[in-house]
């Protein structure tokens, strides 16, 4: 099991790294969007409070770096080059699936030296929904948790993912049962994240009546693993299958205002197609109180914490300019400006 995991991991990096399953920008929904410009901010732009606070701790921006990779021979190197970026930079870090670590001889990097290496920002755990079925869930769910000393776990949903992999688990009876429990007895907030599909909010509803204490829509927009499992099918047939699902799933846009609309306390986290600060204001616009990106950091990841923390100052500058040209001080500034769309503003 281990060494299938290694490789399919490998392969997916590999596939991510060479464009496969990047949605065009064009598509992501974020350039239907546009901000209503100020040409009078009455504003210092080196003012500009980007701050915010989650898991008790202060943050610099409203920016996570998103679960990327796990159990890649590769991941030591951008786990740690991800870890002191984040540090540095004063943002989340969320590691991706901590499977192949749990299951196999390779720790992938993810020990407790990424908690050494983030002692003042949150560090967030991550196991694949399915895995709570397992009859020892909980139990691997809180060695996922100590492993890295984390702050947080995040379960990704995936079913779609999960259904187009010959490998794939497919048996999601019981998982939002297994989630109750998992919420009700690890001892530390749960993060539900879906992988590209989006979270609805009639689902995110349901999420909340379990008790997680944040969702992450991850909608369409961004890396389609759809597109990705359609590359790497081993067979025409597989392909087949897949290729039809490519464009499937909510567009992130849509799936951060429609769960805003409907969960008006939750804390929601907007990825899935963030490019740049421009749109990770929109996010911040549509109710998203983090905004999340990864493939687009993955090349960075692979260079250097430098590469990493340059690529994240870059879209800080846009996202401080997004404010000051719509006259926003702060986040809560940014949330109340108008938002254009060819059907006028959006949302209502």
């Amino acid at each position: 099991m281990s060494a299938a995991l290694q490789i399919r991991k490998e392969s997916h990096l590999d596939l991510v790294l060479a464009g496969a399953g990047i949605v065009p920008a064009t598509r992501n929904g974020f350039d239907a969007l546009r901000f209503e410009h100020c040409a009078l901010p009455e504003l210092d732009l080196a003012d500009i409070d980007l701050s915010t606070q989650w898991l008790g701790k202060r943050l610099a921006a409203p920016l996570l770096i998103s679960s990327m990779t796990g159990g890649a021979l590769r991941a030591e190197r951008i786990n740690h080059h991800l870890a002191e970026a984040a540090e540095v930079l004063r943002i989340p870090f969320g590691v991706g699936s901590q499977r192949v670590s749990l299951e196999g001889e390779s720790d992938s990097g993810l020990t407790q030296r990424l908690r050494d290496l983030t002692p003042s920002v949150p560090l967030l755990s991550n196991i694949g929904a399915a895995q709570l079925i397992d009859r020892k869930g909980i139990d691997i769910a809180r060695r996922a948790l100590d492993t890295i000393r984390a702050d947080a776990l995040i379960v990704h949903f995936n079913p779609l993912q999960e259904a187009l992999q010959p490998e794939g688990d497919t048996n999601w009876r019981g998982i939002l049962r297994a989630l109750e429990q998992l919420v009700q007895r690890l001892g530390a907030p749960v993060i539900v994240k879906e992988v590209g599909a989006g979270l609805s909010a009639a689902t995110a509803r349901r999420l909340a009546d379990a008790g997680v204490a944040a969702v992450d829509v991850a909608g369409s927009g961004g890396t389609s693993w759809a597109a990705i499992e359609a590359a790497r099918g081993a067979s025409d047939r597989q392909r087949a299958i897949a290729e039809p699902f490519a464009d499937w799933g909510l567009p992130t846009p849509r799936a951060i205002a429609s769960v805003r609309a409907s969960l008006p306390d939750m804390f929601v986290i907007g990825s899935g197609g963030i490019r740049n600060g421009v749109d990770a204001a929109k996010a911040i616009r549509l109710g998203a109180d983090l905004v999340g990106q990864a493939a687009g950091i993955l090349g960075p990841a692979l260079d250097s914490t430098e590469a990493v923390i340059e690529a994240y100052k870059i879209t800080i500058e846009q996202l401080r300019i997004s404010c000051f040209c719509t006259g926003a001080a702060d986040l809560q500034a940014l949330r109340q400006v108008s938002l254009l769309s060819s059907d006028g503003i959006f949302p209502s």
